[in-house]
């Protein structure tokens, strides 16, 4: 390696530990703020030397002053209605995508990229509206229709997966008399293992940390642990107790790190792969 190369890994390195402590200080802040005491958020006296004696009594309370596990068994819920549901209508159209020749498929496949564009924001009053009109806003079902519509990224994600699959493959399972359906459940499914994978962590991810539609869409008693986390932790003032709503977090984030921990091999393999095929 020359000389020019290691100055070059050098910068290379050291821009990235910068992005990790860059990343890293909303976690580190979350961290200390749970394992401070009220009186050293009022007195601004915030720093590592909170490690010393934490307040481990901030996570005791968070669990107890709400239902901290009952929402948590909603957010739960939701997110596994959502991610297998998800996961199901966009691994099937993927396929569709990917191994199916139709008039106009290219055009119609555009326009679901195309719809990655909007924001959901954009989308989130008129959701309501309808929602509203058909009598399910309190209930769980507008999330069970989400996961039966499946997700633009998600179908992507799978055709790009499906198309890298030899086509000898489909011909085998076509002179064997299957059809479409037999094929896609019996030949491709078993393959596609890293993008169910991944298509199961970002889905679940994605419903149990959003808050938008749970406060817009629930009500209280069976919102989701997001929303409780907010709105639960107030002081007589109606001030947010800050100790508690960060243990909270930390409780509310680690499921998510523990899962992406032991997942992430399949999840990267998955991502770049998707990415590597045109």
């Amino acid at each position: 390696m020359t000389q020019q190369s290691q100055k070059a890994s050098a910068w290379v390195y050291i821009f990235v530990i910068l992005a990790i402590a860059l990343f890293g200080i909303p976690f580190i802040w979350i961290i200390l703020v749970a394992l401070a005491t009220p009186a050293q958020i009022s007195d601004g006296a915030l720093s590592l030397l909170n490690l010393a004696k934490p307040a481990w009594s901030n996570f005791v309370d968070a669990l107890t002053r709400i239902d901290f596990l009952g929402f948590a068994r909603n957010s739960l819920l939701l997110s596994l209605i959502t991610s297998v549901l998800s996961t199901a209508s966009s691994a099937f159209v993927g396929f569709a995508f990917a191994r199916m020749r139709a008039p106009g498929q290219r055009a119609l496949f555009n326009v679901v990229i195309a719809t990655m564009m909007i924001p959901a924001i954009a989308t989130l009053i008129p959701t309501y509206v309808l929602f509203s009109r058909i009598g399910l806003v309190g209930t769980y079902w507008p999330w069970v229709l989400w996961g039966l519509a499946g997700t633009p990224y998600l179908i992507f994600l799978f055709r790009q997966f499906f198309s890298t699959i030899p086509l000898e493959l489909e011909d085998a399972a076509i002179i064997d008399g299957a059809g479409w359906i037999r094929t896609f459940v019996q030949v491709f499914l078993p393959l596609a293992r890293p993008a169910i994978l991944t298509s199961m962590l970002l889905s679940f991810t994605w419903t149990w940390g959003d808050y938008l539609a749970p406060s817009l869409l629930l009500n209280y008693d069976n919102t989701t642990l997001s929303v409780a986390t907010a709105a639960g932790y107030l002081d007589a003032h109606g001030s947010g107790i800050l100790t508690l709503q960060a243990a909270a977090a930390v409780m509310y984030i680690a499921p998510i790190i523990v899962i992406f921990l032991f997942t992430q091999r399949y999840f990267m393999g998955s991502a770049v792969g998707s990415s590597v095929k045109g």
